[in-house]
């Protein structure tokens, strides 16, 4: 007996981590050499890089799209799946345009500007779209609008073009860019809260991540 319980404490224990922890060792992070977080919005010098560069390459569509990506701060889904009749009336294009969000189902109104008017006037004139169509269709056969996944792709054409890192920005970057410069200049966070359509007051603080930019800036502020 003595004999077997020596040869029972010199084995290896059955729940040994000797095993978990090697493969701990060699499993690699998963957002190893990524950037991580909420994308960054445009600063005006970049959106006005893009616009440059879109207006002299004559990309129409584009043009059309960013504008209206920057003025409306829809989500990339909302964005891409707007019909010509969601911002017209008639031959005219809105000045203000309501959609319904399809992440919450709740309307959520935005304004679009002179330069903005003008670009998707162009690009539904160009495009010969009518009413019922999708304001930005696809050149795919598969698909009856640009998709998501092909909105993404296009937004990192923009990035790049603007000198700009693309792991660094995104669809969202478009989405954030507006509701940013408007929470600088005004400080109106309410205001924000309704243009981007968020139900709670937390959301667009979360969003924008306001909170720990207006910490930074009252700390700079403090000399010692």
């Amino acid at each position: 007996m003595a004999t077997e319980r020596h040869e029972f404490k010199n084995q290896a224990p059955i729940n040994s981590k000797e095993p978990i922890m090697e493969t701990r060792e060699h499993r690699e992070a998963w957002n190893k050499g990524k950037l991580v977080g909420q994308k960054a919005p445009l600063k005006p010098k970049d959106i006005w890089a893009i616009r440059i560069h879109l207006q002299n390459a004559h990309a129409v569509r584009d043009l059309a799209m960013f504008n209206l990506a920057i003025d409306s701060k829809l989500r990339g889904c909302d964005l891409v799946s707007l019909r010509v009749r969601d911002v017209t009336h008639g031959n005219q294009v809105l000045s203000r345009a309501m959609v319904l969000q399809r992440k919450t189902q709740r309307p959520v109104q935005f304004e679009l500007t002179e330069p903005t008017r003008t670009a998707v006037a162009a690009w539904i004139a160009t495009a010969g779209l009518r009413s019922e169509d999708f304001l930005f269709p696809s050149r795919l056969h598969d698909s009856p609008h640009v998709s998501t996944r092909q909105y993404a792709r296009i937004v990192e054409h923009w990035v790049v073009v603007a000198g700009l890192d693309p792991s660094a920005y995104g669809t969202h970057s478009m989405r954030r860019t507006k509701a940013t410069l408007i929470y600088k200049r005004t400080k109106n966070l309410r205001a924000v809260q309704l243009l981007l359509g968020h139900s709670k007051l937390e959301s667009t603080v979360r969003y924008l991540g306001i909170e720990v930019d207006d910490a930074l800036e009252i700390s700079e502020q403090i000399e010692i």
